[in-house]
């Protein structure tokens, strides 16, 4: 088993470009040549950025981790936690993690109990009032972290945020754009369609905690069921503005591998969900999600928020 708890990386000055590695050779732009614009001492006055923590699982990803890694080093954010939890790679990426090690918070890597097991042991380490989880496929976009930053901060009852997120390929090429929508449990437990990309979705650390965190049995719908706990609990909202991150997706992703376990988890999920909608007429269900889906699709996003539908 490969261990390194690395020095506490929260509170300090975020590396600069000229700190990290340097890229390997034929990448520019985000985040390789490219960083996120210097922010402020402090949120507003005497206001401190909050601890922002974020947790990426990771098994076997070297051709995207250092990607990853860097567009969370490189927001400039000044009060990070930044914990990688390798489930014992055995292609390069123990060694990427090595490079990268004095600016993590934390890293592990040794033989663990799936993607949901390492996402819930790195923020059980984590100490932050905000969280969040970056797959070691995806990344976020540059100035991510103090947009949620100043979101929350201005909206501080809500528990729960998202935004819109890039769909990428392999070459980090963008394809289109997931818009994102004001959390609407009700669509999602009885129907399984929801815009909540976790790529940009982040939420309160004591909320997370007050509902029992991640559930650790389920290997693909965790996400969704999270964040159906937490829309549940209190105040959610969408994040406004340009995407907060980038979702890829490519021949070697679990999304594209896993379609028998996410139908026997999608059925399970509606059955832990749904049945508390069962006073609500199924039409009015499916007339909603209808017209949730047609406003994604055409982009209306004035009319929704006229309409009352987004935030």
């Amino acid at each position: 088993m490969n261990s390194v708890a690395a020095a506490s990386a929260h509170g300090r000055c975020p590396p600069a470009l000229a700190d990290l590695p340097p890229p390997p050779a034929g990448r520019v732009g985000w985040p390789w040549t490219e960083g996120s614009p210097p922010l402020p001492e402090r949120l507003s006055g005497d206001v401190p950025w909050p601890l922002i923590s974020i947790v990426t699982p990771s098994y076997n990803q070297a051709s995207y981790l250092e990607e990853t890694i860097r567009s969370v080093l490189l927001q400039g954010y000044p009060n990070l936690e930044y914990i990688v939890m390798d489930g014992g790679s055995t292609d390069g990426s123990v060694e990427i993690l090595q490079r990268y090690a004095p600016w993590l918070s934390y890293w592990q890597s040794c033989k663990d109990g799936g993607q949901s097991m390492a996402i819930a042991e790195g923020f059980d380490r984590a100490q932050g009032s905000i969280l969040a989880w970056i797959n070691s496929d995806d990344r976020y976009q540059p100035g991510a972290l103090a947009r949620v930053a100043q979101f929350f901060s201005a909206n501080p009852r809500v528990i729960f945020g998202n935004g819109d997120v890039h769909i990428i390929d392999a070459e980090s090429r963008i394809s289109s754009r997931l818009n994102a929508v004001r959390p609407v449990p009700t669509i999602t437990a009885n129907l399984g369609a929801h815009c909540w990309a976790q790529q940009g979705s982040f939420w309160q650390s004591d909320a997370y905690r007050r509902i029992g965190g991640l559930d650790r049995s389920l290997r693909f719908c965790m996400d969704r069921d999270l964040f159906l706990r937490l829309t549940r609990s209190g105040p959610a909202r969408r994040i406004p503005g340009p995407p907060l991150g980038d979702f890829r997706l490519h021949e070697e992703a679990k999304t594209a591998r896993w379609d028998a376990v996410f139908r026997e988890e999608d059925r399970l999920l509606r059955t832990r969900h749904g049945s508390r909608l069962r006073h609500y007429p199924a039409y009015q269900i499916w007339l909603y999600c209808l017209w949730e889906i047609e406003m994604l699709k055409r982009g209306l996003r004035r009319r929704a928020i006229r309409l009352g539908f987004e935030v």
